[in-house]
C-alpha cells in the first residue's frame, strides 16, 4: 500500500510544472507569432476572451469563474459558410476555460465528430486548438456544476490546467498534446515539492464542498430528468409567463447547438445558430408548428437537456454553469423550478 501511494504521488508531482508569472507572460508574447492566443481577461463584471498582446497580458484572469462567452463559440460560430474551402488556419491556444465549458465539449464532440456524419469544420477547429483550463477557486451565485458531478477543475478533455499561486503560474498536464506544448514552448520547470500540489488539492476540496453546500436540495442530473419528464403542464404554463422568447438562455449555453442551414447565392450554405425558444423554431411547410405555444417551447428546452439528450449521448447537456439564469431577461431561475418540482 505504501509503495502504491509513493507511485501515485510521484505521478502527480511529475504532471505539475511551474513558471514565474513574468516569464509566462513573456512566453505568451513570443508564442503569439505562432499561435492565435486567447485568454480570459478582466472586462467589467465577468471575464471575457481577448486576443493576447503586450498590452493585456497583465489583465489575464486566473482561477475565477467564468467568461461571459461560452467556449463553444470558438468551434461553432454564430454564422459559418459550410460550403467554403476548408482552410487549415492558424493554431490557437485558449487560456482560462472553466471546467463547466470544458466538460461541455464531451457532448459537442459526440455530436459533431460522429463518424457517421462528421462535421469537418468543427473537427478542423478542434484539432487546431489547445485548451488550457482554469481551476475555479471562486464561486458565482448560480454555479452548480458539482450537482451534476462536474468538478470545478479539469482532469481531462483540456490539454493543460492553470493555477496562479502568488507570482507563480502552475501548469498541470492533462494530455499528451498539452505536455508537448508545455515542454516545447514554455520555460517551465517541473514541480519537485509537495507544497504546491497540496495547496491546489486543498483549494479543489474547499470549492467543491462550498458548491455542494450552496446547492443543497437541488436534484442531480438524472433526477432532474425524471422530474421534468413527468411534470404537469401547469408547471410550464406558470413558469413560462415571464419568458420573452429572446433565446438568450440557449445562445449563452455551452451545450446548445441547434442551427439552420440557409441557402445563399452561388450554391453556398450558411450554418446559423438557432434556438428552440424562438417562435417558429419547429415551423414546417404548410405552417404546422408543434412548438407554436410558448409553454411548449419552454418545456422543450428542459426536455432536450435532461431527457432526450441523456437518452442518446453520454456527455451532459447541462454542466451547471448557471449562465442561462444570469442571462435571462425574465429572471427565470431553472434551479428554483427544479427545487419546486423536487418537493
Amino acid at each position: 500500500m505504501f509503495n502504491i501511494f509513493i507511485c501515485v504521488y510521484l505521478t502527480l508531482m511529475n504532471s505539475y510544472y511551474s513558471i514565474k508569472r513574468e516569464n509566462w507572460e513573456a512566453d505568451l508574447i513570443k508564442l503569439s507569432d505562432l499561435f492565435g492566443i486567447y485568454a480570459a481577461t478582466e472586462n467589467g463584471h465577468l471575464p471575457e476572451y481577448e486576443l493576447v498582446n503586450k498590452a493585456n497580458t497583465g489583465k489575464i484572469v486566473y482561477n475565477k469563474p467564468k467568461p461571459s462567452t461560452p467556449l463553444k463559440t470558438f468551434f461553432l460560430p454564430v454564422k459559418e459558410n459550410v460550403t467554403a474551402d476548408l482552410l487549415p488556419g492558424k493554431q490557437r491556444i485558449i487560456i482560462g476555460v472553466p471546467n463547466c465549458d470544458v466538460s461541455a465539449l464531451r457532448l459537442l464532440d459526440e455530436i459533431y465528430l460522429d463518424s457517421s456524419f462528421e462535421d469537418i469544420y468543427y473537427k478542423n477547429k478542434r484539432e487546431n486548438t489547445y485548451i488550457i483550463a482554469s481551476d475555479c477557486f471562486d464561486i458565482l451565485e448560480h454555479c452548480h456544476c458539482v450537482t451534476y458531478n462536474v468538478m470545478p477543475y479539469s482532469d481531462s478533455i483540456a490539454d493543460l490546467a492553470i493555477v496562479l499561486k502568488g507570482d507563480e503560474v502552475v501548469l498541470r498536464i492533462l494530455s499528451e498534446r498539452g505536455e508537448q506544448l508545455l515542454k516545447t514552448h514554455f520555460s517551465a520547470v517541473q514541480v519537485t515539492g509537495k507544497d504546491v500540489i497540496s495547496y491546489i488539492e486543498t483549494r479543489h476540496r474547499e470549492v467543491t464542498e462550498i458548491l455542494t453546500r450552496m446547492n443543497k436540495g437541488l436534484p442531480d442530473y438524472r433526477m432532474t430528468g425524471d422530474l421534468v419528464n413527468y411534470a404537469d403542464d401547469k408547471v410550464w404554463h406558470h413558469h413560462s409567463q415571464r419568458c420573452v422568447s429572446c433565446g438568450a438562455c440557449t445562445a449563452i449555453c455551452p451545450t446548445c447547438t441547434c442551427f439552420l442551414l440557409i441557402d445563399k447565392p452561388g450554391f453556398h450554405k450558411v450554418k446559423q445558430m438557432d434556438a428552440c425558444q424562438y417562435p417558429g423554431f419547429e415551423r414546417v411547410a404548410g405552417g404546422e408548428d408543434s412548438l407554436s405555444e410558448l409553454p411548449k417551447r419552454f418545456r422543450n428546452r428542459y426536455m432536450c437537456k435532461y431527457v432526450w439528450k441523456p437518452a442518446k449521448f453520454s456527455g451532459l447537456a447541462c454542466t451547471g454553469c448557471g449562465r442561462c439564469i444570469e442571462a435571462c431577461i425574465g429572471k427565470i431561475n431553472k434551479n428554483e423550478i427544479f427545487r419546486e418540482l423536487a418537493k
